[in-house]
């Protein structure tokens, strides 16, 4: 492998600084980022992705290739958390492996940005049609969460009142904040065209990094606080991680093969389907499956799979794709 890659993704800003907020707990320090700040940094990042998305998208006439790219976000979306279930229930009870297998089949929209400045410090960009992607990818697996954990408490109870609240399930995962700037962004940044394009592009495109950086810090800051959890999550859920994560690295890759993606979208869909979402679906699960404890799904996904994808992650697909792929 290229580990010049590696190093200079772990010497990137935003990935220092990640590493800079986990010694925030370490250290003690008094450092602190209200919930107010760090709420604007992620609707910032969704925003302008999601505007560069539509821009994007305005540029590029659509075609198969596209439209397959869809297919493929939407199948992943809702493969990995049926056959992730099946796996955390080896060791766990039906309400904790449904939330983290709806953790795993919807995406890290953080991961996703900090991938797209890996790409751009290479030269490589990404179309708009992998952020409708990634749009559609973080909402059904809450859903298809939900619907496992009801079906497993009727079969254990054998005849379940338990009803699904549709309505209110279906506004949360459709209608949460994070879905609703990200797809209301990339339908304004089509609309506007190059000239929305233009007038936005200071705030979209030049402070970007700026604040990704300072949004990785806060998240170093999360990370480190949830690790203390990483003892009640005990080696299987490490490893089941580990097993999940190369699988749907593996899919992936051999779904951007078929498609022929280029390899800005291939390395972008790629993580898509390696992260696990730490902000919608746990927001989800609180209310819609309480049984389950945001000590699991939350530690799994912020302080393992995260950590994972952006500092060692990102640079070994990015050397996959262009060993075994070829830069498609």
């Amino acid at each position: 492998m290229d580990f010049h890659n590696a190093l200079n993704n772990i010497l990137n800003p935003p990935v220092l600084f990640f590493f800079l907020g986990m010694g925030v707990v370490f250290f003690k320090s008094d450092l602190r980022i209200t919930e107010g700040v760090s709420k604007f940094l992620s609707l910032y990042l969704l925003f302008s992705i999601g505007f560069k998305g539509g821009h994007e998208l305005f540029k590029s006439p659509f075609a198969e290739e596209h439209l397959l790219t869809l297919i493929a976000c939407m199948f992943m979306a809702c493969f990995v958390p049926v056959y992730s279930y099946f796996i955390f229930r080896l060791k766990l009870d039906h309400a904790n492996s449904a939330a983290l297998a709806g953790s795993f089949g919807s995406i890290s929209a953080v991961t996703f940005v900090t991938a797209g400045a890996f790409l751009h410090s290479y030269g490589f960009e990404y179309q708009g049609f992998i952020v409708a992607g990634m749009a559609l990818m973080e909402s059904p697996a809450i859903v298809i969460a939900v619907i496992i954990d009801r079906l497993g408490k009727k079969k254990q109870s054998g005849n379940s009142k338990e009803k699904i609240q549709w309505k209110q399930l279906l506004h949360e995962a459709f209608f949460s904040s994070s879905v609703y700037i990200l797809i209301g962004a990339l339908i304004v940044g089509f609309l506007s065209g190059e000239s929305g394009w233009n007038t936005t592009k200071p705030f979209t495109e030049d402070i970007f990094k700026g604040l990704l950086t300072f949004f990785l810090l806060d998240k170093g800051i999360d990370a480190a606080k949830q690790m203390r959890e990483l003892k009640k999550v005990g080696l299987f859920l490490v490893g089941s991680t580990l097993i999940i994560m190369i699988i749907n690295v593996i899919i992936a890759i051999f779904l951007t093969k078929i498609i022929q993606m280029p390899i800005g979208d291939a390395l972008m869909f790629i993580v898509l389907c390696a992260s696990a979402s730490y902000i919608a679906v746990p927001a989800a699960m609180k209310d819609s499956i309480p049984e389950a404890s945001p000590s699991i799904y939350l530690t799994v996904a912020l302080s393992i799979v995260f950590p994972i994808n952006i500092i060692v992650g990102i640079p070994v697909y990015f050397y996959l794709l262009k060993s075994f792929v070829g830069n498609i």
